[in-house]
């Protein structure tokens, strides 16, 4: 789900550069002053399962990839605005360091991977697991179908991002200068490789970390130390 460079018109890579601002200030400000000592290195973690489960991914045809991204389980225990600022670490290092994703489209990414997804993937869960005890099987249940939906909202966007750019951008003859397919190819290449494998391992991972936290670690998933 990595947009390269190459794919986005300058205007739309600087219009997410735009709306990524105000909102990487925002989440720095409220996790700065909400994050106490003891969930530093939890945000770190966060950060570097974000940054390792994203490195799996599989080319999908049209130039981007397909993989899960972890935001959903880093929201859910830390909040959606701590996930913003963890993903978008982990975007920036794979940009920088490994080409994974392209420089001007980090915006573009991170508005769809550290933004919309976490956020998404938070307040799914938040609404199926309602005052729930922490120990409920409905936790566990709305932790995969958060992550499944909240990635493919997140594709979706990103296939639509692909599929407008022959719109906005192309020669007198009509040749696409930067993405060359259309909303009737991008967005069921996306939306069908994360619908039937990426959204369920996303479901899955997320699902089964919830569980797992549940026997051994349930102060973690206490509503208290999550930053919204």
């Amino acid at each position: 789900m990595h947009i390269p460079d190459g794919y986005l018109g300058p205007g739309t890579c600087g219009v997410f550069y735009l709306i990524m601002l105000p909102i990487w200030t925002i989440a720095s400000r409220i996790v700065k002053r909400t994050l106490n000592a003891r969930q530093v290195p939890l945000l770190a973690i966060g950060a570097a399962f974000s940054f390792v489960i994203m490195m799996f991914n599989i080319p999908i045809p049209g130039g981007t990839t397909g993989h899960a991204v972890g935001g959903v389980l880093v929201a859910i225990l830390l909040g959606p605005w701590a996930a913003c600022i963890a993903i978008t670490v982990a975007l920036v290092i794979q940009a920088l360091l490994f080409g994974d994703g392209g420089i001007t489209a980090i915006g573009a990414n991170c508005f769809n991977l550290a933004f919309v997804l976490p956020f998404a993937g938070y307040y799914i869960y938040k609404t199926i697991s309602y005052k729930t005890p922490i120990s409920s099987r409905r936790r566990v249940i709305a932790a995969g179908i958060a992550g499944y939906l909240a990635l493919n909202i997140a594709a979706g966007l990103t296939g639509l991002m692909f599929g407008i750019q022959p719109l906005l951008y192309k020669t007198a003859n009509g040749r696409a200068l930067y993405c060359p397919y259309g909303l009737n190819i991008a967005l069921p290449v996306m939306l069908g490789e994360h619908l039937l494998v990426f959204g369920w391992v996303e479901a899955i991972v997320t699902a089964l970390a919830i569980k797992y936290l549940q026997k051994h670690s349930p102060e973690l998933l206490a509503e208290g130390r999550r930053i919204e």
